[in-house]
């Protein structure tokens, strides 16, 4: 238990945040338009950590970690123009090179971003409040990701680096890329989340409209020299200001092919909308998520504690395949609670870069003013903050609150908390638990904690056309990145893991000819001589 006053005793003082790590202002006065580095001087915009300093006169503020160009529709436009002309309606350098030498132009890109590790994790570790490790293991993850991409386009261009003949026809089907993509990442994973959709989108020969997150932007301010060197001009644009400004008039002008969102479900119907062609844009979607945890009364009690207190608090809570919500049987919601509960005690609050550290800020203000109005609004409707010093808050820093019982009508019944919440509800009958599924807007992923294989092999059948993973005895998570990771109802478009993400920014093309002599010795011709990119039969080692 922690009281208000102990939370904000472990913010740092003023003067020992240099023996922190603070890192060196990154103030940003430049913008990455058709492969030039653009000097900024206009407005911009401070950004504040989610960290705060204790100040001698004993109040909290958000230590200030730089700024960046805020820029507005004119510069958009720009960028927008310079990867609509990189693509040049699939006739640029980009789209139009072998698969082979877009690879070679990631794997130098790869080797850049690896020489910049530190720097970026410091900036991921100040900038969104996540723990030292968790920031070093984004950044690792994140790498890996790129190389099992690369391994994952070679055995897919290997595959298809052959003529096929059916009735009559020679054929050669490969994947080629769609366009314009605008990538927006999530602020939660900053890294990872973008990269999951930028890197397969790029390395398919699609060109790039970038507007990084709003918590987490610095961070790619270390990449953008790599970006400009690795790629053909244009290939990758960066915007920056308001998304509610910018981000319509993207899409209103028709230009964009692909939008990939991390975000909620209500801006992505929103922003689907504004393209005039509906019908011509792919939409690759994450987004909300309200995962439940379904707790059966033979369950292993220890086992399920501790893959619910990891699976609703990893990150404060702030992750899309966090358990959302825990439905647990009524003949043993109290040993659970009690047993949650302690365990809960025991995890360790403070700054990211304390050993040990499993609790750390919020992004911002806000987001803890919006965890505070989500428990009283529960309380005010029955429920009860169950553990000690739960919803306490100082600063930046929301102590986990353990929420029971949560019933229809409350906001945490359906709205996706997305922070250091556990609310629990108790159920009787298997059907009631199910129908928290069925009925639910979101469709992403559901956990089961139980020992009978009857009862979990009767449970898997039904949720599985309810949500996209049935996790058995184990929480919700993302990983591996060679799994299908997708949703339901409102929770995502698109399937992204390591090889379907290069399906989803791409489609097959194919040539066709009559399989006579002629048309043998022209296929023969153009493949001897390398007359095309696209038919070819190399190899790629």
């Amino acid at each position: 238990m922690l009281t208000s006053q102990q939370l904000k005793e472990l913010f740092p003082e003023e003067n020992r945040l240099k023996d922190c790590g603070l890192p060196p202002p990154v103030h940003q006065r430049e913008t990455l338009v058709n492969g030039e580095l653009r000097p900024w001087t206009g407005a911009v915009e401070t950004v504040r950590s989610a960290i705060c300093v204790r100040k001698p006169d004993g109040s909290l503020e958000q230590v200030e970690l730089g700024s960046y160009p805020v820029g507005g529709i004119p510069e958009a436009k720009v960028a927008l123009d310079a990867a609509v002309a990189a693509y040049d309606s699939g006739r640029g350098e980009w789209p139009t090179m072998t698969v082979a030498q877009r690879i070679a132009c990631m794997q130098d890109f790869t080797r850049q971003m690896v020489a910049r590790r530190e720097q970026i994790v410091n900036l991921i570790m100040w900038e969104i409040g996540k723990t030292l490790p968790d920031s070093q293991k984004e950044f690792d993850r994140t790498v890996e990701y790129m190389k099992a991409t690369i391994e994952a386009l070679k055995h897919l261009d290997n595959d298809n680096s052959r003529f096929t003949i059916v009735e009559g026809t020679i054929g050669q089907i490969r994947r080629t890329p769609l366009g314009v993509v605008l990538c927006m990442g999530p602020y939660n994973y900053p890294l990872n989340e973008t990269f999951a959709t930028l890197i397969p989108a790029l390395i398919m020969g699609n060109t790039m409209v970038f507007k990084p997150p709003k918590f987490g932007v610095l961070l790619f301010q270390p990449l953008l020299e790599a970006f400009r060197s690795a790629f053909p001009k244009g290939v990758i644009n960066t915007v920056y200001g308001k998304g509610s400004e910018v981000v319509p008039m993207l899409l209103e002008s028709g230009k964009v092919n692909v939008l990939t969102l991390i975000g909620s479900s209500r801006v992505a119907d929103h922003l689907k909308k504004m393209h005039p062609k509906v019908n011509r844009l792919r939409a690759i979607l994450g987004l909300d998520a309200k995962n439940a945890a379904i707790v059966l009364p033979d369950a292993n009690i220890e086992l399920a504690v501790k893959e619910c207190l990891l699976g609703s608090l990893s990150f404060n809570g702030q992750r899309c395949t966090a358990l959302k919500m825990l439905i647990v049987h009524r003949s043993i919601v109290d040993k659970f609670l009690a047993r949650f509960t302690e365990e809960l005690a025991k995890l360790k609050a403070g700054m990211p870069w304390d050993k040990g550290v499993t609790l750390t800020p919020l992004p911002e203000l806000g987001k803890v003013e919006h965890m505070t109005r989500l428990v009283a609004d529960a309380t005010e409707k029955g429920a009860r903050v169950i553990n000690e010093g739960g919803g306490a808050s100082s600063g930046t820093l929301f102590y986990p609150a353990v929420v029971y019982p949560v019933k229809e009508g409350m906001l945490l019944y359906r709205e996706e908390q997305f922070g250091p919440i556990v609310p629990v509800m108790a159920f009787d009958d298997i059907d009631a638990a199910l129908d928290y599924v069925i009925t639910s807007e979101h469709g992403q992923q559901v956990s089961i904690f139980s020992e009978d294989a009857e009862t979990i092999g009767r449970l898997v059948d039904p949720l599985v056309n309810q949500v996209c993973r049935v996790n058995i005895n184990c929480q919700c998570q993302r990983g591996p990145d060679v799994f299908p990771f997708t949703g339901r109802k409102d929770s995502a478009e698109g399937t992204l893991s390591v090889t379907d993400a290069l399906r989803s920014f791409s489609i097959r093309s194919m040539i066709a000819a009559k399989q006579t002599d002629d048309s043998k010795r022209l296929l023969d011709d153009i493949v001897r001589e390398h007359k095309s990119n696209f038919i070819n039969t190399g190899f790629i080692l």
